[in-house]
């Protein structure tokens, strides 16, 4: 399948959508401008708060009569684009693929030859966010803002705990036999100054290198430095490249207290100038650092040591002694917990999971900052899909003013895409054209030549509460439509199979939680019984470990949720769920979520989902879930908590 990199099959459609949205586009800001001017958030309330009254009073009558004489002045040419702009719609493909060669060890070509679906297996990691990148007049409405910013500073993080490199900790402990993959944890390896690891007293052990995966494919100005930390790609076969973690159960099952290493025995990860979890070789740029106000990641919870015994100066590339190792060591290990009946890892984590391999983004649909998004992530993912949906009167049965905010990242080869519009919402949902977004990626080939491809769904179902018939309709047109491209994309006979399906996924913003009595119809729904959620024990009921993806929007900006690190200690107890994350609304007048804390049962509104199939799969291999995280790397930046899945593909009579 050829996919499409322009939006237009010509150039002389390209020209004449450039110069209709040209004559739109100042229309368009100055409306939102205005709008936006008049829908303060809750951070900027409390910025005003010491401001005298008079300057804003003073800005309000200055900017709100300027906008207007504009906007007025604008709107007979954004008439005229309006009119050129329609038509050229039914010419409009439904998305825009880019893709950036990377002919590196972590480029797509190259991982397609890790893995020849014969071994101990490979492992896979999906995430998926809604990050509410509307015009900011509409953003201003979930209580977040400054759009275009938020969408650089969004991306900027995503990458940077993306390209972390993958630490896996194994506790050996009569009374806990898990074993916990810290991907997401800012663990530390101690090595020396050239790179090469060393034995560190205290019976913790590092016995694999890491290969530092993202930036260091991306950016020239980095390889010099990235060469001590990145491996031979040909060594290491189908395993994944991690940092392993022994740590021994001695003193119940606590490690004893580790000693200073030997002279030039300096920490690697996150004690140096580096941002905490990242490797010195990993550049400082912007999102790296800093908090709301800046482009990056949040300071506080990447940057924790800063200058050891020798004076560093915080470069990404200085080194610094770690004082106290096995207290950092025993509290990463804690923040991943398994439930004692759960096959598999589960945490809240202050990051994305290291070596994230697709991502899959809701409400994204401010055009702008989709660009802007996709030059953040290209720094990781090779593969990107953005735009995507379709405006105007075109295939569908209102007029639609925005594309359906669905947005994609893949590290591996896309083959087949497929886009279909809802055509039943309803109000203000049908202004938007969501609905769902098929994909067909490779992720390796047999020797025998057969490919190992995956398919990959995501969605963004009815927002409208009271409308879970709408919701159910979206959900079976998931499915039928699900089946037909997967129809229309196999290439494969069971008599001559010349590819191996590996895994089958479904994930978005449902809009519809398991705990609320408003939504019984949806959680009963058939996609539950053909796809599996790792979350889920069955209708209306959660695993007690499972918490709620949907924030208290008013909440989103306390100094107790502010950054990344904060949010996930807030999350980890049951009175901090309570206070900031959204629970079912109160039937009772005047009980609002702040008044009947006291009233509120579970742990909040999971309306994010990241289901996996098993039928139509290798009757060969197993999937299994292997780690389930949910994610505060974007506190700050959107309403809801991004959730990530790592899944296990293996022989099915091989030992998990």
């Amino acid at each position: 399948m050829v996919l499409y990199t322009t939006p237009f099959p010509n150039s002389c459609l390209s020209a004449l959508h450039a110069v209709s949205w040209a004559l739109i586009f100042p229309c368009y800001w100055l409306a939102d401008r205005l709008l936006a001017s008049f829908i303060p958030t809750t951070y900027e309330k409390r910025q005003r708060a010491d401001d005298p009254c008079y300057l804003q009073l003073l800005c309000t009558v200055l900017f709100t009569p300027v906008y207007l004489a504009l906007l007025v002045a604008s709107l007979p040419f954004a008439f005229l684009g309006f009119l050129l702009w329609s038509p050229l719609q039914s010419a409009r493909r439904p998305y825009i693929y880019s893709h950036l060669e990377d002919k590196g060890p972590t480029g797509g070509a190259a991982l397609l030859s890790e893995w020849k679906g014969t071994g101990p297996g490979k492992s896979f990691c999906f995430a998926t966010a809604n990050l509410c990148l509307l015009p900011d007049s509409l953003a201003r409405l979930n209580n977040v803002f400054n759009t275009q910013a938020r969408a650089k500073e969004i991306g900027q993080r995503i990458r940077n705990g993306a390209s972390r490199p993958q630490i896996k900790i194994y506790i050996d402990s009569p009374t806990n036999t898990s074993i916990s993959a810290a991907s997401f944890s800012s663990l530390v390896s101690p090595q020396g100054s050239d790179g090469v690891p060393r034995a560190v007293p205290g019976s913790i052990k590092r016995t694999a290198s890491v290969e530092y995966k993202g930036d260091s494919g991306r950016h020239p100005s980095d390889e010099a430095a990235n060469g001590l930390a990145s491996g031979d790609p040909g060594d290491g076969g189908n395993l994944e490249d991690a940092c392993i973690v022994r740590i021994s159960g001695d003193e119940g099952g606590r490690p004893p207290e580790a000693v200073d290493p030997p002279n030039g025995g300096q920490a690697r990860n996150g004690a140096g100038g580096g941002p905490r979890g990242q490797t010195p070789n990993h550049s400082q740029r912007d999102g790296d650092s800093g908090s709301l106000g800046s482009p990056s990641a949040s300071r506080e919870s990447l940057v924790k040591g800063r200058a050891g015994a020798d004076g560093g100066s915080g470069e990404p590339g200085t080194n610094s002694k770690l004082p106290n190792k096995a207290s950092v060591v025993k509290k990463a290990a804690a923040r991943r917990r398994r439930h004692p009946d759960e096959a598999f890892d589960h945490e809240v984590s202050a990051f994305f999971p290291a070596n994230l391999d697709f991502l899959c983004l809701q409400e994204v649909f401010d055009k702008r900052a989709a660009a802007k998004l996709k030059d953040q992530l290209h720094g990781y993912f090779e593969y990107i899909l953005y735009d995507v949906g379709v405006y105007g009167c075109h295939g569908c049965c209102s007029f639609k003013c925005l594309n359906s905010g669905l947005f994609f990242a893949s590290r591996y080869p896309i083959m087949d895409v497929a886009y279909h519009c809802y055509p039943n919402g309803r109000f203000s949902d049908s202004l938007a054209s969501k609905g769902a977004l098929y994909l067909k990626v490779q992720v390796g080939s047999t020797p025998q030549d057969q490919r190992i491809v995956g398919y990959i769904s995501c969605t963004h179902l009815h927002a409208l509460s009271e409308d879970s018939d709408i919701r159910c309709e979206q959900l079976n047109m998931l499915q039928d439509w699900l089946a037909d491209f997967r129809k229309s994309t196999s290439s494969s006979s069971t008599a001559n199979p010349e590819e191996l399906v590996a895994f089958d996924i479904i994930c978005g913003d449902f809009n519809f939680d398991n705990c609320s009595s408003d939504d019984k119809l949806e959680q009963q729904h058939s996609l539950f019984t053909r796809y599996k959620d790792p979350c889920r024990l069955g209708p209306g009921e959660e695993k007690p470990w499972a918490i709620g993806t949907l924030l208290d929007q008013d909440g989103l900006y306390d100094e107790e949720v502010c950054t990344p690190d904060n949010l996930q200690k807030v999350l980890e107890s049951e009175e901090g769920r309570r206070e900031y994350l959204a629970f079912p609304t109160s039937k009772s007048p005047g009980g609002g979520q702040k008044g009947r804390k006291e009233l509120l049962k579970g742990n909040g509104r999971r309306i994010d989902y990241m289901l996996h199939g098993e039928e139509g799969l290798c009757p060969d291999w197993k999937a299994e879930v292997e780690e389930f995280s949910f994610i505060t790397q974007l506190s700050g930046l959107t309403d809801h908590l991004p959730v990530a899945m790592r899944l296990m593909v293996s022989a099915g009579d091989d030992e998990a």
